[in-house]
């Protein structure tokens, strides 16, 4: 499954309803660390496909998400679970990297 984009108006459902974890990736698209990231992103979403949904938040066209997420600095990644954050981390990291905090986390 490829990563999901989601709005201010669709966070909710998309996120904090979901029945299975959610990686909520913050990033905008002059963001060079965010633009790293997001290839690798894209793979876990499809090999984790299933057990993890992942969604991206563009922090310029919905604000609101990030602000009420107290982003500061983006990339900024978020696992939900249950409708709650489980873990965050912030900036760019290796796919493998990447993984293992997802799949710690979950």
């Amino acid at each position: 499954m490829a990563t999901v984009a989601v709005t201010d108006d669709t966070f909710d459902a998309e996120v904090k309803n979901s029945d299975i974890p959610v990686v909520v990736d913050f990033w905008a698209e002059w963001c060079g660390p965010c633009k790293q990231i997001g290839p690798a992103l894209e793979e876990l979403s499809n090999e984790m496909d299933g057990k993890v949904k992942v969604v991206k938040v563009d922090v310029d066209s919905n604000p609101n998400s990030a602000v009420a997420m107290g982003v500061r600095g983006i990339p900024a990644l978020f696992i939900f679970k249950n409708g709650e954050v489980v873990s965050n981390r912030s900036g760019a990291a290796p796919k493998a990297a990447l993984q293992s905090w997802i799949e710690e986390s979950i």
